[in-house]
């Protein structure tokens, strides 16, 4: 028992310690690829009705000490049909490899099930993620999924005296048209041991139709400047078989892992954190 108390106590410490002086971090300019994850659609939500295919390109830049720069782009084609089936595809260049691998997933949630693909070898894996059905076109919440109702004993979180939120208006960004928002947090001086404020902004821009980011930047002095925008945006509907796994393709069942309502990887959005 005596031994089990000194492990909780010491878990609880290295928790606590592992936190950043400023509450949460900043994006990482670790050069992820996509999609765009920022806002959208939440999480586990699908959008229906809305079908469109586009070029997610997201940029990181990083500026280093005598002016030297780190930068950084990745490509993401996405499809989304009416349904609200999403297909991603991007090329990926792995640590030591010279040679640039296709990854593609398709999210599908009519059927319940994400594929993902490995052209490469002519494999697929096909994990659960919601029961069939859930958010077919024929629902009658037809289009966005409804969200869970909000728990009312929920605490209510002070507002940040440093953080301030500007609404940007409407304007036509790569063809579409959205409404922006501009979030800016400032860090007073010695809360990180850093001698003047520093300041991040974030800025988002939602499409009204397609209900997903079309243009996401942030720019924060600890980690750079990240952009990331939906371009060549077509607003029809996709090829069917985009959403299929081809026939010549060994399909093996992978285990429910984490993910929203019971397991399995977590849905893409389909657009712009």
């Amino acid at each position: 028992m005596k031994k089990k108390l000194v492990m909780t106590i010491l878990c609880a410490a290295a928790a606590v310690m592992a936190q950043p002086p400023d509450g949460p971090r900043g994006p990482r300019m670790g050069f992820g690829p996509g999609p765009m994850r920022p806002g959208g659609p939440e999480m586990g939500r699908t959008v229906t009705g809305a079908p469109y295919s586009a070029v997610e390109v997201r940029t990181e830049q990083q500026v280093l000490a005598g002016g030297n720069t780190i930068q950084h782009q990745v490509q993401t084609t996405i499809n989304r049909d009416s349904q609200g089936r999403i297909r991603t595809e991007r090329e990926v260049t792995r640590p030591g490899q010279q040679t640039a691998v296709k990854q593609v997933s398709i999210h599908d949630p009519v059927a319940g099930v994400t594929h993902e693909l490995d052209p490469q070898n002519k494999t697929a894996r096909s994990i659960p993620t919601r029961g069939p059905g859930r958010f077919a076109p024929g629902n009658p919440q037809n289009g966005v999924a409804p969200r869970a109702p909000r728990n009312p004993n929920a605490v209510t979180r002070p507002v940040d005296p440093n953080v301030k939120t500007e609404d940007l208006g409407t304007q036509t960004i790569n063809g579409v048209l959205a409404t922006g928002t501009r979030t800016t947090h400032t860090i007073p001086a010695g809360t990180m041991g850093n001698t003047l404020p520093l300041v991040t902004v974030h800025e988002r821009w939602v499409s009204t139709d397609l209900k997903v980011p079309v243009m996401v930047k942030t720019t924060d002095p600890r980690f750079g400047t990240s952009v990331t925008e939906l371009t060549n945006i077509v607003r029809a509907e996709p090829d069917e078989t985009l959403f299929t796994v081809p026939s010549d393709y060994t399909v093996t069942r992978g285990p429910g892992g984490r993910g929203p309502a019971g397991g399995g990887p977590r849905p893409p959005r389909g657009g712009i954190q």
